[in-house]
């Protein structure tokens, strides 16, 4: 498990691999805790790091805790696999996330 700034590059490693290998990953992200299963890291329009994935477990603003989110990693915190993997790709699922439109670091 690794706990580090999440625009550090070890902390993309982290997102990387847990995209690569379809491993959860578990996170501080206001309100609270979440657990995802990650789908996309990139780059939006003005350069913040994204990370699109679909919430399963945890806390949600939007009272919606089993739905797709889009995460900006400057406001995650404790980024961590948390043991658990999924089998594959949410079948609403779409590659080349627009959102992202300065690039795509690890996608499904």
């Amino acid at each position: 498990m690794t706990d580090c700034p999440q625009n550090s590059p070890a902390a993309q490693s982290v997102l990387i691999a847990a995209i690569e290998d379809r491993r959860l990953v578990s996170f501080w992200y206001d309100p609270g805790v979440r657990v995802v299963e990650p789908h996309a890291l990139g780059y939006g329009s003005s350069g913040q790091l994204l990370l699109r994935a679909f919430q399963v477990e945890g806390a949600s603003a939007s009272n919606q805790s089993f739905n797709w989110k889009l995460f900006r990693l400057d406001r995650m915190r404790d980024a961590r696999f948390n043991g658990r993997s999924f089998s594959a790709p949410r079948p609403d699922y779409k590659r080349d996330d627009p959102v992202m439109k300065r690039g795509i670091i690890a996608q499904l």
